[in-house]
């Protein structure tokens, strides 16, 4: 829909309804609420309009609108708003993830406090309680993004557990399993002993920690070997000792078997190239069902796996160690060693990286485990194509790399977790060794001795299917035929590896060869503003709910976007939020004063010879900033294009345009008709221009100045074409001139709005039409009898004679500005010195040196400045 024009439209009348100062909180919810009644942001699948879709990377129903969330979205909905008004059928569709370890850790401990556990419960009465959590206390996250100002299709909404996306998930498991990609083995994977579940690799944080590095003697005499571990308990299942097959070292043992201390087991000495023998001692134990790397060799060498643990990571097997936790294990085998002399060396601390489970910071134990799997070798490499072949661009394209190294080496992928809730996996087991996959159309089979498996599926699973699932996938809906592929996913490069590639993979395989979305957009993280990590544990981290009840969502959703440049970073801070409230409150001002003093968007543009320079100047700025912000938006430029807003905005519209009109409307007559056209045309472009960034104080805006509906539904400004370089050249030297005599009233001490006498003489440039607009901008008057100038300053053709006696105390200011010389002098002097002298030079560091140089050059220019400025002071 394009911005409407009313038949009669009174500018005045409006600005006097609007009140005097911008109050966010007054305007927010009920123009939100308004966009949501009227169907704004539903899209219709039958519409001949080219379609736009982004889905929601979706929150947890256990979260909470954080700082991260709120960037991402601002982007989004900038993103989808600008489609809207530029005439496509734009969906972005929100939805919530079940998250399942972190949804069941929240009911879980809600049952602690009654002292119960789920087991207590039992399954079906478990599950009922979480759905009965996430109906009470889930989804505090979407009333957050109303908030927000998110432009999302309400009528969409999904969650990943609902009865279609369910089917969804049911449908590709049976797919996968018929195709032959999805199995179940035993492998290695990450363990959480307290959630007591396997966990994929985004649930593991690993972070340095200190341990202990114990170096232990396996063998005796010329048959030992000396082997190094922070794991000592798990030496009890050891079951081989590796070494490089070309180690000179121990060539002689390889093959024979060494005596395993503490135990009465003879293991064997096995040659794998996978040992490096520069490492330590060049030898390694292999603990197979422990460590991933050994269950590789273990495989490669048909070793047994020895399970020593067991799911709450207590010891299981040697009777002094039996039920002993793994910890108090590690201790208890590290003193039996030492007493047998088995001990070489102990390094205390040791630091070295350890993996905690996300959810509650326990340490992830590698562990062998029956586990679903999915093959992901054919599924990464058609998502690794799709790149390669261009049919997904990833922004910015440097991060292409972090995605090839992801898919080009993908392991296979554990799905199954020790959950309850979750979407369960549809496999049934007979009495007779049986096992049947069931798709959602087909029969459960029944009878005594068939049981369902136990596990549900990895929470990425289903959130892997958002593109397509969300749309009605596995039926062909008209949604679906619509709206996918998506056009653009936008999200944080930390999840590139775990949920982009994962949607990939789906999309690809379940889509007939259709990729997910054409672009990929990759963000950085959000940050403080000295650049260190937002976390709930430290005291840097914000609740931006906090910041929009104090400064407006406008405000947050500007300093975010004002930050967002392609897969960098974001430090945010509240200054920086109240520079932007600043920034709307005077986009407010600015907007008002024009329609008190009749800007209109009624009729077509006056004629470029009833225009003033002014005006054709600001029309040609226009139009190239439409241009500019149409490019950063295609190149995901978010904080380029905020940037060119802001300046254009308060730089040239506020503080030169709306000031140079003042002078053209005071004088009445078909100029200042023109002006009061052009400046309605210049902020009907400017706030639809800053609509998808600041939807709020835009719309209350527009609509004011338009009479129309709501800038939500507004045309995008394009383009003309119209430029002026006349204009813009003689616009140029005014502000160039303006802009010196500031810099020289401030110079001089003048305060801002203390005038001052003064002749101007414009002759040979274009600025006698100025005059009377540039003496209000510089608060200078005409001179009076006894005019005497005392200083005057040549700009760019024209020169500005001053009287400042009586303005300043001369005496006072010379005296201030004699002690600024000598202290600049003072410090050439001393910058100088070390620079000359060779000694110095030869011996210092060379940041040391660059910082002195830089020095000097600024005390060489204070020196400058100071000089003229006493030399324009009048004599005394």
């Amino acid at each position: 829909m394009t911005n409407q024009r009313p038949t009669d439209h009174a500018s005045g009348d409006n600005a006097a309804a609007l009140p005097t100062t911008y109050a966010p909180r007054e305007v927010e919810g009920e123009l939100y609420e308004r966009w949501v009644e009227r169907g704004y942001f539903e899209a219709d699948a039958k519409s001949d309009k080219t379609p736009y879709t982004i889905v929601i990377p979706p929150p947890n129903v256990t979260g909470a609108l954080h700082l991260g969330h709120a960037f991402q979205h601002t982007l989004m909905d900038a993103l989808t708003r600008r489609k809207r008004m530029q005439g496509y059928e734009a969906l972005w569709l929100p939805g919530m993830d079940h998250a399942g370890i972190a949804t069941q850790n929240k009911v879980e401990q809600q049952l602690a406090e009654s002292g119960l556990s789920r087991h207590d419960l039992g399954r079906e009465a478990f599950v009922e309680k979480v759905w009965e959590w996430k109906e009470n206390y889930g989804g505090k996250i979407l009333g957050q993004m109303r908030r927000l100002g998110d432009g999302v299709d309400w009528s969409r909404e999904r969650f990943t557990m609902d009865e279609g996306l369910s089917k969804a998930v049911q449908t590709i498991f049976k797919k996968l399993f018929d195709d032959g990609l999805i199995y179940r083995a035993e492998r290695i994977i990450n363990w959480c002993p307290r959630c007591l579940t396997a966990l994929s690799d985004i649930e593991v944080e690993h972070e340095d920690s200190p341990g202990e590095l114990v170096s232990i003697r396996y063998g005796d005499g010329d048959d030992s070997i000396v082997v190094a571990t922070t794991r000592a308990e798990t030496m009890l299942g050891d079951t081989a000792v590796a070494v490089h097959p070309d180690d000179e070292r121990y060539r002689h043992l390889i093959g024979r078997t060494i005596k395993l201390p503490l135990t009465d087991r003879e293991i064997p000495v096995v040659a794998d190239t996978h040992v490096d023998p520069e490492f330590g001692t060049g030898a390694v134990k292999v603990t197979p069902a422990h460590d991933p790397n050994d269950f590789a060799i273990g495989q490669r060498h048909d070793l047994p796996s020895l399970t020593v643990m067991d799911e709450r990571g207590a010891i299981t097997v040697h009777g002094p160690f039996l039920g002993l936790d793994r910890m108090e294990a590690r201790s208890a085998v590290v003193g039996a060693l030492r007493e047998q002399g088995r001990i070489v060396a102990e390094k205390r601390p040791y630091m070295h990286a350890v993996g905690h489970c996300s959810r509650c910071h326990t340490v992830v134990e590698p562990r062998l485990s029956l586990q679903w799997w999915v093959k992901v070798g054919p599924l990464a490499e058609a998502a690794g194509d799709a790149v390669r072949d261009g049919r997904v661009q990833i922004h910015p394209k440097e991060l292409e790399r972090r995605y090839f190294d992801w898919v080009d080496n993908m392991f296979d992928w554990c799905i199954s977790r020790q959950l309850w809730w979750g979407h369960r996996i549809p496999v049934w087991y007979g009495p007779d060794g049986e096992v049947v996959c069931v798709g959602p159309d087909d029969e459960v089979p029944t009878g005594e001795g068939w049981t369902q498996d136990p596990d549900v599926l990895d929470t990425w699973f289903s959130s892997g299917l958002w593109p397509f699932s969300t749309l009605g996938w596995p039926e062909r809906t008209p949604d679906l035929e619509k709206f996918y592929p998506t056009d653009v996913l936008l999200t944080g490069h930390d999840i590139i590896f775990f949920w982009v590639a994962r949607m990939m993979m789906f999309g690809l395989y379940a889509m007939d060869g259709k990729a997910p979305f054409h672009t990929v957009a990759l963000t950085g993280l959000v940050r403080d503003e000295f650049g260190k990590k937002m976390s709930k544990s430290n005291p840097n981290a914000v609740d931006p709910l906090d910041w929009m009840d104090a400064y407006g969502a406008d405000a947050v959703r500007f300093t975010l976007a004002s930050g967002a440049n392609p897969g960098a970073d974001v430090p945010i801070g509240e200054d920086w939020v109240k520079g932007s409230r600043n920034f709307c409150n005077k986009i407010w001002n600015a907007t008002r004063f024009a329609l008190m003093n009749g800007a209109t968007v009624e009729g077509p543009l006056p004629a470029p010879e009833v225009m003033t320079a002014a005006d054709r100047w600001i029309l040609s700025r226009l139009n190239e900033t439409v241009a500019q912000v149409d490019a950063l938006y295609d190149d995901y430029q978010f904080a380029k294009l905020a940037d060119a807003l802001f300046h254009f905005a308060w730089d040239e519209v506020f503080d030169w345009y709306v000031e140079l009109s003042k002078t053209t409307l005071a004088k009445g007559g078909p100029q200042a008709d023109a002006a009061r056209r052009v400046l309605g045309e210049v902020l009907d472009v400017t706030l639809r221009l800053l609509h998808p960034v600041v939807p709020f104080v835009t719309d209350a805006l527009w609509t004011a100045l338009t009479g129309a509906e709501s800038v939500v539904v507004a045309a995008w400004p394009k383009d003309s074409g119209y430029r002026d370089q006349d204009a813009s050249a003689e616009i140029a030297t005014l502000q160039q001139v303006v802009t010196e005599v500031r810099r020289f009233r401030s110079d001089q001490g003048l305060k801002p709005g203390q005038k001052v006498p003064a002749t101007l003489d414009l002759a040979g440039t274009r600025l006698g039409a100025h005059e009377e607009a540039m003496r209000a901008l510089l608060r200078l008057t005409e001179p009076t009898d006894g005019f005497a100038p005392t200083a005057s300053l040549a700009v760019a053709g024209a020169t500005v004679a001053l009287d400042l006696s009586g303005t300043i105390d001369v005496a006072a200011e010379r005296k201030r500005l004699a002690k600024d010389l000598a202290a600049a002098e003072k410090e050439l002097a001393q910058t100088s010195g070390k620079l000359g002298n060779e000694g110095f030079l030869a011996k210092a560091p060379e940041d040391v040196v660059v910082k002195i140089r830089a020095r000097q050059a600024a005390a060489e220019a204070d020196i400058a400045r100071i000089t003229a400025q006493l030399a324009a002071l009048p004599q005394a």
